[in-house]
C-alpha cells in the first residue's frame, strides 16, 4: 500500500467517525432545541460528510491503482476541504445562528464536484 492510499484511509475513517459523532449528536442532543429547519440544514451536513468520507475511501483505492497520477491525490484534498467548507459552514451555521456562513456553503460543495470530476479524469486519462 501506498503512503498516500493509507493517509487517504485514515482521513476517510476520521472524518466517517466524525460525522457518525456529529450525526448522534444532532440527533439526540440539538432535536429538542433546533427549529426543525436547522435541524434539516444539520441532516444536511453530516449526509454530505459521511458520502464524501466514502469518497475518501474511494480516492484511497484509485490512488493505491494509479500511484503515479497527481489527480487523486487533489481529488482526495479537495473532498477534505469540502468536508470541511460545506459540512462545516453548516455546522457552525446551525450552531451559531451565524447565517452568513450559507455563502461559505457553495464553495464546499464546488470542491466536492472538483474533486469527483478529477477522480473521472484521471481514470479515464490512464
Amino acid at each position: 500500500m501506498t503512503d498516500t492510499s493509507r493517509l487517504f484511509i485514515c482521513l476517510g475513517a476520521i472524518a466517517m467517525a466524525t460525522a457518525v459523532a456529529l450525526g448522534a449528536f444532532g440527533a439526540h442532543a440539538l432535536r429538542a432545541r433546533l427549529e426543525p429547519a436547522d435541524l434539516a440544514i444539520w441532516h444536511t451536513a453530516v449526509q454530505y460528510h459521511l458520502i464524501h468520507a466514502l469518497g475518501l475511501f474511494a480516492v484511497a483505492g484509485v490512488t493505491h491503482l494509479l500511484p503515479e497520477v497527481a489527480g487523486p491525490r487533489m481529488a482526495g484534498w479537495l473532498m477534505l476541504a469540502g468536508i470541511l467548507l460545506f459540512s462545516g459552514s453548516l455546522y457552525v451555521l446551525v450552531l451559531t445562528g451565524s447565517r452568513w456562513l450559507g455563502a461559505v456553503t457553495p464553495l464546499g460543495g464546488a470542491a466536492f464536484i472538483a474533486a469527483w470530476v478529477l477522480v473521472a479524469f484521471s481514470a479515464w486519462r490512464t
